[in-house]
């Protein structure tokens, strides 16, 4: 079997172990691991009638040469925040672009091309590790018929069908430190302290964070909040 593998959005922690205990499973079942650079624009590169492109879209991985990426953080395949699915053509590579004339910031479709670049390649699976948008994005390839494994990776703690990302651990525990280092100048001032943690719409990071720091009060965006109440709770904890 000849297995595909992509990195995508925000960079964490885990995608190198990931990556490589990937590898090495795959070897020890006698199959082979292509890389895929920079997330879904190595495929939205990758042009299947210019090998120019390939060896700057993929890369054999082996497991000599993931034997040490572990020791590193972010991810050696290197991200992007590329959504093939909507791409405005003054981000497609010129091999995709019209050639006459057209509107630079009108969205595009590439799926198609996708597809057939992930043919071209000889993958019979592609295992993309990412967050919402990355696997948002192979929902829709795995939906035209292509196998697709998914990795949930975010710091934000927000896939759904699973309890545990890759780097949700790492963004509570630098969290908790933060909070903790802040106490200090806070309580020294006598002041109160606010902190904003990301999330978008999920409250895991910060609901986690603030029950591990001792937080008086924790917003979550999965519940609405009055203002005023809030100042004056907080005005109470003072």
């Amino acid at each position: 079997m000849r297995i595909g593998i992509l990195t995508g959005g925000g960079d964490v922690p885990g995608l190198n172990p990931c990556i490589k205990q990937v590898v090495y499973r795959a070897a020890e079942d006698g199959h082979e691991v292509i890389g895929i650079r920079r997330g879904w624009q190595g495929l939205l590169a990758y042009n299947p009638d210019d090998p120019a492109t390939h060896d700057e879209c993929i890369k054999p991985l082996t497991k000599i040469m993931v034997r040490t990426i572990d020791r590193t953080g972010g991810t050696f395949l290197h991200t992007s925040r590329t959504k093939p699915s909507r791409t405005a053509w003054k981000d497609a590579p010129d091999f995709l672009r019209p050639s006459g004339k057209y509107d630079e910031d009108e969205v595009n479709d590439f799926t198609d091309h996708v597809i057939k670049a992930l043919g071209h390649m000889k993958l019979d699976v592609l295992i993309p590790i990412g967050g919402e948008d990355t696997l948002g994005y192979a929902a829709r390839v795995h939906s035209e018929g292509f196998p697709v494994v998914s990795i949930p990776k975010t710091m934000d703690n927000d896939v759904p069908g699973t309890e545990y990302c890759i780097g949700f651990s790492t963004a509570i525990s630098r969290s908790v430190l933060f909070i903790n280092q802040m106490r200090s100048a806070v309580g020294s001032h006598e002041r109160i302290g606010v902190l904003e943690l990301f999330g978008r719409h999920s409250g895991a990071t910060s609901l986690v964070a603030g029950l591990l720091s001792g937080a008086d009060r924790v917003i979550i965006s999965e519940v609405p909040f009055d203002i005023d109440k809030l100042a004056a709770f907080l005005v109470e904890d003072r």
